[in-house]
Formats: C-alpha cells, structure tokens, sequence
C-alpha cells in the first residue's frame, strides 16, 4: 500500500516523506533504461554518420541522466504515489526525437536541448505550483481569459507557412496556442463538472415530454466557438480540429449521451464542408491530401511525396541511422512537421511501430489516470489532457501517411519546437498531480476499511 503523506497548504514547500515507495522505483528503473536506450541510439547514429564514437558521449549520457533523475526526484518529493509509466514515456519519446533532430540538424539540437532543459524545469515548477488539481477549477474564467489572449496574439504578427500560430518577440518565436489548449481543457472540464446533471437530465417540459434544457450549453458554446473563430482565422487546421475533438470528448464524458457524439459528427461534417470549400489552407490542404504530386499549378507541393519516399527507403527494419541517403534530407520541416518520416527512413516500419506504441501506453497511462481521479474535475481534466496528447499524435502521424489531410502540428515530445515541448511537460506534470491525489484518495479508503474495485472513483471530499 503506498504511503499517504499529510500535506499543508500553510507551508510553502511540502515536507518530504521518507519511506518505500513502489511507484518510484519501477519509474526510476525505467528512466534509466530509457535513458542508455537514447544514448545508445545517439552513439549508433554518429557512428552512422560520421564512422567513430562521439567525443561527448560522457556528457550527453550526463545530461540525459541528469534530466531524468531530476524530474523523478521531483516525483519522488512531490508526487510520490503517481503512475510510474508516464515519465519515462515522455523522457524516451523526447529522447528519440532529440537523436533524429541531431542527425539531421546539429543546429536545432543544441536549441531542442535547451528546451528539453526548461521544460524539466517547468515540469518541477508545475508540481510545486498546482499543489491540488481541485486549485485550479476556482481560476476557470481567469484562465479562459488567458487562453483567449494566448489565442489572439498571433494575430497580430506576420504568418508563416499560411498560418497565423507564431508570435515574434526579437528572435525569438513562440506559439502560444500550445499554452492555450491546456487552459482551454481545464476550463472545460470545470464547467462541465459543474454543470453534467444539467446536461444530461432532461428538465425542460414541453408538452408532456421533458427535454435537456439547452441553456447550460450556451455559454460553452459561445467560448469554443469563439476560440474556433479565432483558430479558423489564423489558418490553422490541425488545432482546430484538435480544439473540436477535446470539446466533444468532454462534453460525453461528462454527460454520457450518445446524441452530442451525433451531434459532433453533425457538425464536424458541416465545419468540414464549409472550411474545405471557403477557407483558403484548409482548402490547400484538402488538395494536396487528394493529389500530394507536384502540379504545374502547385509546383512547390512536393513534402508528403519526398517523405513518403524517404519512408518506403527504409522499408521494415529502415537504413540505420545515420545511413540514409542524402536526398532524405532534403524533405522540407524534415525534424519538425516530417520527424515521423525521418524516424521511419532511418528505423523503418519497427522503429515507427515503437513510436505508435509507447504513445499507445502513454494514452493508455492517461485514461487510467482520469478512472482513478478522486473529483469529476479532476477526471474530465485528465480525459482533456490525454485527448489532446493522443489525438495530436494521432493528426500528425496520420497526416504523414496520408490516412488523413496533413495538418502539421507536432509531434507531441518528439519534433523541434520549444513551445509544444514546454506545454507537453507542464500537460504531464498535471496528469502526475492527478494521478497522486487519486492514489491517495484510495490509499484512504482502504485504510478505512472500505473496498474500491477495479474503476471504481473514490468519492473522497476535497480538502
């Protein structure tokens, strides 16, 4: 039975429990098996590439350990009752994109370390900040005011690539729609924890029948709504597609009725239908998914074609890294909105299953994460936060295969980008916090003498 620890909200700090913690060894042993596989492919690669040993194979062993030892340290002092498997998933998956950044940008891995760096960091910083899950349901319009700004601010800088998603500050470019989404998931998931019997019992009478009420919906609506304007307006597909799915998740997690999953299709196939006819990228898109060869009227629409034959390269067990043929290079955003590609030139089909399986875990962590949460908020919140995980991975990968239009958000850990990988480790840190606070809640049941089955929520109050 795991320790459960009497924490304060009076200290600034919480006390550091001593004792066995089960969860944290089967995490630590994990993170260091994950951490000599990284720094084993990062060695196969420059092997590859270059016929010798890296010279900094002792500092690079240094750092990954390091990374992970220290955000398992926060664990173990923070959330010392969390699932054991979500971390190292994350660390591994990061670790892989980081080796294929380095393969074909040198340049980008050095920025990409930098930001696997900070992104531990905010990982602790969440921890010690979001102390219960329950805190931030009382802030729910004061982040939904945060998100709104996050998802207007691009507006107001140039597009890149046709789409309005970065804000330029010097140098330096950030996407804040990545903050957004996590905003927007707590936001929901509060109000449909407040508001679920409203939404799913029929309490408006009309004639001799009772209906749901739709008023409760309503300002729901007005808030997805206006943050899909906004997404619409700045070219991006890929979130708000994303922002869709998480809204209707939710709202039948919370509700239990099949009619908002119709309801969904419904107006999925009508959304789709108009963006695809009246909105110039995802138009582009649209086409370029029907017909991905290079046109005479669209010469420059060659990246899904030089990916797929980077891919079918490497075949099965892919050409080794550091192996591939130099034209793979050439695939435009190759480390970026392609990684998948690169992994599966150079790793093939084996090593693009690996990937697709630990986000499978990592999905699966989620959900048993939300089965276990001790409130309705707490579990809609680690629904929200693993819908987005696993339906961004799943857009992305899709896309590159050519089973859906290509969106090219990222890949979730394992692209370059600063901004997605420091919004992916803050989205994990809150799905530990959740995780603890449901394996205490239950660690008190049981002391208590009462049984909790299998999926079975402990209704434990809030302290």
């Amino acid at each position: 039975m795991p320790s459960v620890a009497r924490r304060t909200r009076r200290t600034p700090f919480p006390r550091y429990v001593f004792g066995p913690k089960p969860k944290r060894r089967t995490e630590l042993g994990l993170l260091l098996f994950g951490s000599l596989l990284i720094v084993a492919l990062y060695v196969i690669a420059v092997l590859g590439q270059k016929s010798k040993i890296p010279d900094n194979i002792g500092a690079f062993l240094g750092i990954v350990l390091g990374l992970a030892l220290l955000a398992h340290m926060a664990n173990r002092w923070l959330a010392p009752n969390a699932n054991a498997v979500i971390l190292p998933l994350a660390v591994l998956l990061n670790g892989i994109g980081y080796v294929v950044i380095a393969r074909w940008d040198p340049g980008q891995a050095k920025g990409q370390a930098a930001w696997a760096a900070l992104g531990v960091l905010l990982y602790v910083g969440t921890l010690l900040v979001v102390r219960y899950s329950r805190d931030l349901e009382r802030y729910r319009y004061l982040l939904l005011l945060v998100a709104g700004l996050f998802l207007v601010a691009p507006l107001f800088f140039s597009p890149i690539y046709g789409a309005r998603l970065w804000v330029h500050v010097g140098s330096l470019e950030f996407q804040p729609i990545e903050f957004s989404k996590i905003l927007l998931c707590i936001f929901f998931a509060s109000y449909f924890a407040e508001n679920k019997e409203m939404l799913s019992i029929p309490t408006a009478q009309i004639g001799n029948r009772l209906y749901l009420d739709p008023r409760p919906l309503i300002p729901i609506l007005v808030a997805w709504g206006a943050a899909m304007a906004v997404i619409g307006l700045e070219d991006d597909v890929g979130f708000a597609a994303l922002l869709f799915v998480l809204f209707i998740g939710l709202l039948w997690v919370a509700t239990g009725r099949v009619g908002y999953l119709v309801l969904g299709l419904v107006l999925f196939g009508v959304g789709a239908y108009i963006a695809a006819r009246y909105f110039g990228q995802v138009h582009l898109r649209v086409d370029q998914w029907q017909n991905p060869w290079p046109t005479a009227k669209n010469p420059g629409n060659t990246q899904l074609s030089e990916a797929w034959f980077s891919l079918g390269t490497g075949g099965v067990g892919g050409t080794g890294l550091g192996l591939a043929p130099h034209f793979v290079g050439a695939v435009p955003e190759l480390t970026s909105d392609m990684i998948f590609a690169a992994i599966g030139t150079e790793m093939g089909l084996i090593g693009c299953a690996a990937v697709v399986a630990a986000f499978v875990l990592l999905v699966g962590a989620g959900f048993r994460v939300a089965q276990t949460a001790r409130s309705d908020f707490s579990r809609l919140m680690a629904t929200g936060l693993t819908l987005i995980l696993g339906f961004q991975a799943f857009f992305i990968m899709a896309g590159v295969v050519r089973l859906l239009p290509f969106t090219g958000i990222t890949l979730p850990f394992v692209a370059y980008g600063g901004s997605s990988l420091l919004a992916n480790y803050i989205l994990i840190a809150l799905m530990l916090r959740i995780s603890d606070e449901g394996a205490v809640a239950q660690a008190e049941m049981q002391s208590a003498g009462a049984a909790a089955g299998p999926g079975e929520r402990p209704m434990v109050p809030a302290r």
